[in-house]
């Protein structure tokens, strides 16, 4: 299996006889370990990168086997489809990948920010990116949008494909590709697959944002929060991991940490790890202070935010509260294991892509991401 043909085919080739099995990862760390002997840092730099390609190709065909065994996880499909542009506009892919590949480099908040901007799109009236109009009074002039970024990202996207297939390729797809290749980007190939088809809306109001889920809630607001919209609790566990990455403001973690001028730590926090917070987050805090929402590898997307979670080092209260419910705590055990999480997020990330999605003749497909057409 090459990594390549992940990046090609929605239905990737079977893997490898055993490739999930205890026997076959021991197999590949007794290898990884003789490259390093044979060869000293750069073979076991060069190891390191096999088995991450090895862990990925792994990842995605689980994912794949479970999404065809468990469809009825994803209720029914309302009219997306993948490869759903390879007529109309058959480069849309590529041209998004160059795009934000290209950025990354000089951006590593990147992926945090296009995924962030996804999610809090999905959650307010659904994946149409009404998150992206300029309007007064729209979506990202309220309080828990003005810290998302990578608007001038889906611009930039908007403005090639645009160009290449004018009045095609919806502004809300753009967001969910987009999304996709910028935490794909470490690993070179796509960490789970896109349906397409999404059409966008026309309505943005502030007033809608109260649909996010609140980074103060406790387990059953976070449950609640993420049900509105159609998802479980399978779904809210591998979803927070999203929290691997990216960071958190300040004024969202502080009230873990003080009660007025005192100093008053949350009992679900990590002492020490609390420390951490304080050092990053003063109290009184500036208002544009930040803290990484993964204490450990904060910027690298992989399953450590749930180890993290098993030692009471979750950044936000939302965070901590999957360890107060047994089923969420031992869904948070059972990611730990990296190619769990790949999958897992890889059905979630699919699932929340269908979020009262605009599809048909409903909605429109905008000519510049920031305003409705006519406007």
């Amino acid at each position: 299996m090459t990594l390549s043909s992940l990046n090609q085919s929605p239905h990737p080739p079977p893997p490898p006889a055993h490739c999930c099995s205890e026997d076959f990862w021991r197999q590949r760390g007794q290898e990884e370990a003789s490259e390093m002997r044979r060869g000293g840092a750069a073979a076991a730099a060069a190891a390191g990168e096999l088995r991450w390609r090895w862990l990925l190709a792994a990842a995605v065909v689980v994912g794949q086997l479970a999404s065809c065994a468990q469809a009825g996880l994803l209720e029914s499909n309302p009219g997306l489809a993948y490869n759903f542009y390879q007529k109309s506009c058959p480069n849309v892919d590529s041209i998004v990948r160059n795009v934000v590949w290209g950025q990354v480099p000089g951006n590593p908040a990147l992926p945090a920010r296009l995924l962030r901007l996804h999610f809090h799109d999905c959650f307010v009236k659904g994946c149409d990116a009404s998150i992206l109009l300029d309007n007064p009074q729209s979506e990202k002039t309220a309080g828990p949008n003005l810290s998302v970024g990578g608007y001038e990202v889906i611009d930039a996207i908007k403005t090639q494909l645009e160009q290449a297939c004018p009045g095609v390729v919806s502004c809300a797809d753009i967001v969910a590709l987009a999304a996709r290749d910028a935490v794909s980007y470490q690993f070179k190939a796509s960490l789970w697959q896109v349906e397409t088809g999404r059409r966008d809306g026309t309505v943005s109001l502030a007033s809608n944002t109260n649909a996010l889920p609140s980074p103060f809630a406790g387990f059953n607001g976070v449950v609640q929060s993420f049900a509105a919209r159609g998802l479980n609790l399978t779904d809210v566990v591998a979803l927070s991991g999203a929290h691997t990455i990216g960071v958190a403001s300040c004024s969202n973690v502080t009230p873990r940490l003080y009660q007025g001028n005192a100093t008053n730590v949350d009992p679900l926090l990590d002492s020490a790890y609390a420390q951490t917070l304080m050092s990053a987050c003063p109290n009184p805090s500036p208002s544009a202070a930040t803290v990484s929402l993964d204490g450990g590898t904060p910027a690298k997307f992989d399953s450590s935010y749930y180890v993290n979670l098993q030692r009471k080092q979750g950044t936000l209260a939302s965070d901590a509260a999957l360890m107060q419910n047994a089923a969420a705590a031992q869904m948070v055990a059972d990611l730990t294991n990296p190619i769990k999480f790949y999958a897992a997020f890889s059905m979630s990330m699919k699932k929340m892509g269908r979020v009262e999605v605009l599809t048909g003749k409903n909605g429109e497909i905008r000519k510049q991401c920031r305003k409705v057409n006519g406007s």
